[in-house]
């Protein structure tokens, strides 16, 4: 937890005379915390998204940039009004930042409740991309959730105005064994992510099923996400 801790304290706010801290990519992660999501899921999730941003695949990809560095913001989200930073914006160069994110993560506990606003969730992380400290050479929202966008606007709407501000949403669908697969009548949640969530340059959705783990495809998602 100290770790953690120690690693977010680490991470610059700006004051009135500061600038931004450049970066390769300024990534929020926009995890569904909604009611479909029971304890033991939501923190596979959050240990999926530990574990691949620690791993050796992605801190090799990260050290590599012009920066050698990336800022990570993890979000939960809910119903329209239940959007939650759980680990604020973190600078993440090497194993021991992404341990301590890793960590602080872990500790948190859950806020989020209702059902599915994935517009809010978008407009929540493009809110927070835009007033945090850093600027990075590509900016990313990196949504992951189980069902379709059930409350608040227009998802679609949402992500057409993050792609306007040069923002990328990219998606990971998750299929659980037993859960509600379609997100709409005859379409299958990949495909509805694929329809109406992704969009900007090199968008792209990934699946995390039976075949592929979460922590795989967390792992595969942000490789290709900070590559």
């Amino acid at each position: 937890m100290a770790l953690g801790l120690a690693a977010a304290a680490a991470a610059p706010r700006l004051g009135s005379a500061q600038r931004p801290v450049p970066v390769d990519v300024v990534l929020a992660l926009a995890a569904d915390g909604s009611g479909s999501i029971d304890d033991d899921e939501l923190r596979l999730q959050r240990d999926g998204y530990g574990q691949a941003l620690s791993s050796p695949e992605v801190l090799s990809v990260v050290t590599k940039g012009m920066h050698g560095a990336i800022a990570v913001i993890y979000t939960e989200w809910g119903g329209p009004t239940s959007q939650h930073v759980i680990v604020d914006w973190t600078l993440i160069r090497d194993e021991p930042s992404a341990r301590g994110f890793a960590a602080e993560l872990l500790a948190r506990p859950r806020a989020a409740r209702g059902y599915n606003s994935i517009s809010a969730a978008i407009d929540f992380c493009v809110r927070h991309i835009e007033t945090g400290p850093y600027r990075g050479l590509r900016r990313v929202i990196d949504v992951s959730g189980d069902g379709p966008n059930i409350g608040g606007r227009a998802v679609e709407a949402a992500r057409d105005d993050a792609v306007a501000k040069g923002i990328t949403v990219n998606a990971l669908a998750i299929l659980r064994p037993g859960g509600q697969v379609p997100a709409r009548l005859g379409q299958p949640l990949p495909d509805y992510y694929r329809e109406a969530v992704i969009g900007g340059p090199g968008a792209f959705v990934e699946v995390a099923d039976a075949d592929r783990s979460f922590a795989d495809a967390v792992r595969r998602k942000i490789v290709t996400e900070i590559a």
